[in-house]
């Protein structure tokens, strides 16, 4: 789940040198959207001790394509940013993010990094073992919750907050591996483009309840970002687990009230407020509420907030597809989910805001927590000597095909 700060990280002018993003840059230098691709030669070509990967392909064509992607295996195999090619926009980077350069050396590694924080405020980080929130004990130092599964203790991280009172309601959020290694990384080529694998051995380090190995494959081709993850419980203990995506999709005409979503769930789940971002157990409809989007074609942002949970979903042909669509750049950007595991959708997107998050995971919010009174509240239960995989794919598209 993003969070205020993550609007709050724009207000420095030198951050965004992209055109399109949230604040023009007030530099000289700014980087436009037919030299996106170039890496500027400031770009460190190692993040948290692991080299940055690149993945590339050469455009054919004048249709929707994806072009490449930078992928960070020291940060959790982060993909830090994707760039695409799109008719009337050129090449353009698809994920909304400073470069790596400013990311590498104004966040990664800060105070406010302690816990990999920066990896869920740009790009698109992985979230595992939990994304969105836990909610549980504070303990004395204010370093840590403590939360219970099965009569199982878990402390974790208390690395988020009250976006509004940094101090105040502190809980965890998106997952231990923010800021991992991964190893045994390979690039391979293919027909379509390249294909990244690598590995997370012991991904959570004793913070979750059995040993899990995590397995990382992500495809870069024209017509799709395809990323898999598999977890493998190595341990002796049944556990819980569920995995998202969490890429800022960029509105390339930066026109956020026009813009239009289509999320394929019919219920929300209440939050106490956008400040907390804490369920409150109950289930409430979408129709004919702001929350309804679940219009074919998409429903305008306007300039409503949003970090919202949607569920009960509707699949069809075995694909769970929710889209955000830039009518004013004719441009439609689809995530699209295949692991039947896959039981909500959140989504971020405050007011005026140049991206969306979509996030396709298996939980609810606060999982473990008594809100819920026992409801099944989708951790996939992982026991040991097996494994499950999440599977999402980007897909790039005409909102009305002009040829």
């Amino acid at each position: 789940m993003s969070r205020f700060r993550s609007m709050l990280w724009l207000v420095p002018a030198v951050l965004i040198v992209v055109t399109g993003c949230q604040k023009p840059s007030t530099s000289s230098k700014t980087t436009t959207a037919a030299n996106a691709t170039s890496t500027a030669s400031a770009e460190p070509t190692a993040v948290n001790g692991m080299p940055v990967v690149h993945l590339k392909r050469k455009q054919t064509g004048d249709t929707p394509q994806f072009l490449g992607m930078t992928i960070l295996p020291g940060r959790g195999m982060n993909t830090f940013q994707i760039t695409g090619y799109f008719p009337g926009l050129g090449k353009f980077h698809v994920l909304h993010a400073p470069t790596l350069e400013v990311a590498n050396t104004k966040y990664y590694g800060t105070k406010t990094d302690a816990y990999g924080d920066d990896s869920f405020a740009f790009g698109g980080a992985f979230l595992v073992p939990y994304p969105n929130r836990i909610l549980g004990k504070v303990s004395a130092d204010k370093k840590t919750i403590t939360t219970y599964w099965r009569g199982h203790k878990l402390v974790l991280p208390a690395n988020w907050h009250n976006s509004a009172h940094p101090t105040e309601n502190l809980h965890a959020m998106h997952g231990l591996i923010l800021k991992e290694n991964a190893s045994n990384v390979k690039v391979k080529k293919t027909a379509e483009g390249e294909v990244l694998t690598a590995d997370m051995p012991d991904a959570f380090k004793g913070q979750w309840i059995s040993k899990t190995d995590l397995h990382f494959q992500i495809s870069l081709e024209k017509d799709a970002i395809d990323a898999q993850i598999t977890a493998t419980n190595v341990g002796k203990e049944a556990e819980p687990i569920s995995m998202a995506w969490h890429p800022y999709l960029r509105i390339p005409s930066g026109q956020h009230a026009q813009a239009r979503l289509h999320v394929p769930g019919t219920m929300r789940a209440e939050i106490n407020n956008y400040h907390d971002v804490f369920v409150t157990g109950k289930l409430m409809p979408v129709k004919g509420t702001r929350w309804d989007f679940l219009a074919p074609e998409g429903t305008p942002l306007d300039d409503g907030y949003l970090d919202d949970n949607w569920s009960h979903l509707q699949w069809k042909n075995g694909k769970l597809t929710v889209f955000v669509a830039d009518p004013a750049s004719n441009y439609k950007i689809s995530e699209v989910g295949f692991t039947p595991h896959i039981h909500t959708i959140q989504v971020y997107s405050p007011p005026k805001a140049k991206f969306a998050v979509v996030e396709e995971q298996f939980n609810f919010a606060d999982p473990f927590g008594k809100e819920w009174h026992g409801m099944n509240t989708g951790m996939y239960i992982l026991k040991p000597g097996k494994s499950v995989t999440w599977h999402v794919q980007l897909q790039m598209s005409e909102l009305h095909p002009t040829k």
